[in-house]
């Protein structure tokens, strides 16, 4: 049987782009793509998923400092606090879309893709550099294919 999708494909090579370019770890990511669709969320609502990863008392007023989730109302006496992701979380997402559907590649440029900076450079980085040119052909190809 033949899959009419496979976006998930170059997960583990946007995953790394989108952790290096946004200076984000696994479990925030993960967390902020399950809260994207929740459009508007509490702290039991951020609890009940977090508890999937491994604990972390800071996780979320971290994300709260760093702009990743900003309060969207705030809580009075008989109400809590409702919270939303930023507009840069969001922007992250919808890019991170684009790339897994192959409709954005990913930029070589060090000035827009810290795995490219020859100053942060890593050894990991020589293989996902290789890798994201690899990816960019076949998005650039894309239409070629179809």
């Amino acid at each position: 049987m033949e899959s009419e999708h496979d976006f998930l494909k170059y997960w583990r090579i946007v995953r790394y782009w989108a952790k290096a370019k946004y200076e984000i770890g696994t479990a925030d990511l993960d967390l902020i793509l399950f809260l994207y669709s929740e459009k508007l969320f509490s702290e039991k609502d951020i609890a009940r998923y977090e508890s999937l990863m491994s604990w972390n008392m800071y996780r979320f007023p971290t994300l709260l400092k760093d702009g990743d989730i900003v309060i969207w109302r705030k809580g009075k006496t008989k109400t809590k606090n409702l919270y939303a992701l930023s507009h840069k979380s969001k922007r992250m997402v919808i890019s991170i879309y684009k790339k897994l559907l192959l409709l954005e590649s990913i930029s070589v440029d060090y000035r827009k893709n810290p795995i490219f900076d020859d100053l942060i450079y890593n050894n990991n980085d020589k293989r996902y550099r290789r890798a994201i040119k690899d990816f960019n052909e076949r998005v650039n190809n894309k239409e070629f294919k179809s």
